[in-house]
């Protein structure tokens, strides 16, 4: 099955054993190692499938259920939620959605690993991987209120500007920052927001002080 597929691939099963002991309460950083394993591994198989098209897809439509419904968030996150109960409520999420075989079964896997918590960093890893395939640079920008399309756009043109290639903008609403943006494109991080503005203030006052 393309399930078992995707835990033999790139890791093999003792690392899946790994994965498994891992709690949600674990640092970013071993969520991040999680997700870009589960990435890998699906990428591999959609580019194999020549499916990198509905993979694409598929995590615009997750994307935007994971936004729109707190109760998934919910579902994904809580530990209240037994493997069997997280394994039926994706399955109908993917039919719901109609996301492909190969996406499906990934999701299926991690529900039966309880690795659910870790779609957001997932669809992100994902989203780099196809951005790479076609020779473009996701950034992830954090900002105050949403993005219109028209300010996305202008963002995106500009950073293409300046990186010369093709940017795609992974938004993100953070409502701590006041205002401003916070643009990351691969390890390189310009900070334009009013809380970085005010933290930086309040250093030079301090050393006034």
């Amino acid at each position: 099955m393309k399930a078992a597929r995707l835990i033999t691939r790139n890791g093999a099963r003792a690392r899946a054993k790994d994965i498994g002991r891992v709690d949600v309460s674990e640092p970013a950083s071993i969520s991040a190692g999680i997700a870009n394993r589960y990435a890998t591994a699906i990428f591999d198989l959609a580019r194999e499938g020549k499916a990198i098209k509905a993979l694409e897809t598929d995590i615009g439509a997750l994307g935007d259920a994971l936004a729109a419904s707190a109760d998934l968030g919910d579902l994904i996150r809580s530990p209240v939620y037994s493997r069997a109960q997280q394994a039926k409520a994706v399955g109908a999420v993917a039919a719901k959605l109609g996301l492909s075989e190969t996406f499906a079964n990934g999701l299926a896997l991690m529900a039966s690993k309880r690795r659910l918590f870790v779609l957001p960093q997932l669809l992100t890893a994902l989203r780099a991987r196809i951005a790479a395939e076609k020779g473009e640079v996701t950034a992830d920008v954090h900002s105050a209120k949403a993005l219109t399309k028209a300010q996305s756009e202008k963002l995106a043109k500009s950073l293409k500007a300046t990186i010369g290639k093709t940017v795609i903008i992974n938004a993100t609403v953070d409502d701590t920052l006041i205002g401003g943006l916070v643009v990351k494109v691969g390890s390189k991080m310009i900070d334009t927001s009013i809380r970085s503005k005010l933290e930086a203030l309040q250093n030079t006052m301090k050393e006034v002080g």
